[in-house]
């Protein structure tokens, strides 16, 4: 064999191994662009930037291939609240870097976007993806904690450990897999408790995180004087979730049990791509 078949058959052997090792991510996103608060208030809001597109990235970087859907298929709003420096460690050119990758991607152009309905995905069949990630921002609050469809799909990947991502707000989809997670939650807004926790729930006692009460406490001011129907750290404990908080207010907290990674706030994005990317491997 000549030098150059050599070389050829090497580098053919590495691309190869490239792609064995490349999974298929599916990113959840909420159709949302707003979320219903009490008393006939809503709030403007989407998924967070730096949220979404920090594991996006890092998983672009690492060779994965991703998938992007929302229940109905809809472009997914980002919430402007977002756009901060101070959600990428007050770096105005990390925010700017992240910003032109989502505008090439076209996830929230209405004329462009890649973004499947999860319908399309359960079509397809769930064995094709390898990890589901959810990011935050209010939004899932509004449609992903009783989506059915989005229920059966982490139902499956509970059913086979597959990697399941979620973060800040995002762990709220979770409640989608309980038996009656429309009445659970309406009766979490009703009276503000859902007790007693609904029996058979699949991630019930799984050691879990999302933005905490307290937290919710000091970003009130956000919401233009509504108030959010409940918080989603008392609605995971209620149905039967371990909540496990960060000892100082917007500290990364990043919390791994079984198949579950979850994030509590903004600066845990990356801890959780992480994770991920350990599990990818």
């Amino acid at each position: 064999m000549t030098l150059v078949s050599k070389l050829s058959l090497a580098l053919a052997m590495t691309l190869a191994a490239g792609a064995a090792q490349a999974g298929n991510v599916l990113v959840v996103l909420s159709d949302a662009d707003h979320l219903d608060l009490k008393d006939g208030k809503t709030f403007a809001t989407g998924f967070y930037l730096n949220e979404l597109m920090q594991p996006v990235k890092r998983l672009l970087d690492a060779g994965h291939r991703l998938t992007f859907a929302t229940p109905q298929g809809r472009a997914p709003t980002l919430d402007r609240g977002s756009v901060d420096p101070m959600y990428f460690g007050g770096d105005a050119a990390a925010l700017r870097e992240h910003q032109a990758l989502l505008e090439r991607l076209a996830l929230t152009s209405s004329e462009r976007s890649p973004v499947v309905s999860l319908a399309r995905i359960e079509q397809q069949g769930y064995a094709r993806y390898d990890a589901v990630y959810i990011p935050g921002g209010h939004a899932p609050m509004q449609d992903l904690l009783h989506s059915p469809a989005l229920g059966r799909l982490l139902s499956d990947f509970h059913s086979r450990g597959k990697p399941t991502a979620l973060v800040c707000h995002g762990p709220i989809a979770l409640l989608s897999t309980l038996p009656q997670a429309s009445a659970f939650t309406a009766e979490l807004t009703a009276t503000g408790r859902a007790a007693p926790p609904p029996a058979h729930w699949i991630y019930h006692g799984y050691r879990v995180t999302v933005i905490s009460n307290q937290e919710e406490e000091i970003a009130k001011p956000q919401l233009g004087g509504g108030q959010m129907r409940f918080y989603p750290q008392t609605a995971l404990e209620q149905a039967g979730a371990a909540y496990l908080s960060n000892a100082q207010p917007w500290a990364a907290n990043v919390v791994v049990d079984r198949e579950l990674i979850t994030g509590q706030n903004p600066a845990s994005a990356t801890g959780v791509a992480d994770e991920l990317l350990k599990r990818l491997k």
